[in-house]
């Protein structure tokens, strides 16, 4: 099975996936943030610090299919962070056009896509939670806008690819598949 939650940033989208598996230890977090500085760390922490001492924890954007073991459910947190470092990481050394963000798109969704095989392959059940970020003014600069309609087509993809999916506001959720 494959659940998404999508919202806002501070909506509640990661303790509502964390309590899709209240009371399971058979769960790996796959975390996608990368600590570069202290207020990320700080982030990182308090994230760790509410979450089940008995999941294991793993941190990647990439392969993540490799990831999928002996747990039963997994929480992918999160989509939009993920595809921010794996944009970052084709464009550091490159000016964003189109050509390559089809290019940073389509590794997004290649990593998502193999990470639902591997899933689905074993029978187990994954969380995906992601941000919601088309629903506010044009951003103002180039980079910006590529990343918020890439990450809106991915999101869009992975709602296709999910069984259920539910928008996260203010906490609350609200079924939409």
């Amino acid at each position: 099975m494959i659940v998404l939650f999508v919202g806002g940033a501070r909506s509640g989208k990661s303790r509502l996936a964390e309590d899709f598996f209240h009371g399971r230890d058979d769960v790996c977090y796959i975390a996608t943030a990368r600590v570069e500085d202290d207020e990320m760390a700080e982030r990182v922490s308090f994230h760790r610090d509410m979450r089940n001492k008995s999941w294991r924890t793993a941190e990647a954007n990439y392969n993540l299919y490799s990831l999928v073991g002996m747990e039963n459910g997994y929480i992918l947190d999160c989509l939009t962070v993920l595809s921010s470092n794996i944009m970052f990481d084709i464009t550091k050394d490159f000016e964003l056009d189109r050509d390559l963000a089809n290019k940073v798109e389509l590794e997004i969704k290649n990593e998502l896509s193999g990470l639902v095989e591997e899933i689905k392959k074993k029978k187990k059940t994954l969380v995906i939670v992601t941000n919601e970020v088309g629903m506010s003014i044009v951003p103002e600069n180039k980079l910006s806008r590529y990343f918020r309609d890439i990450q809106g087509r991915v999101n869009q993809f992975a709602a296709k690819l999910s069984d259920e999916v539910y928008l996260v506001v203010a906490g609350e959720k609200v079924k939409i598949k």
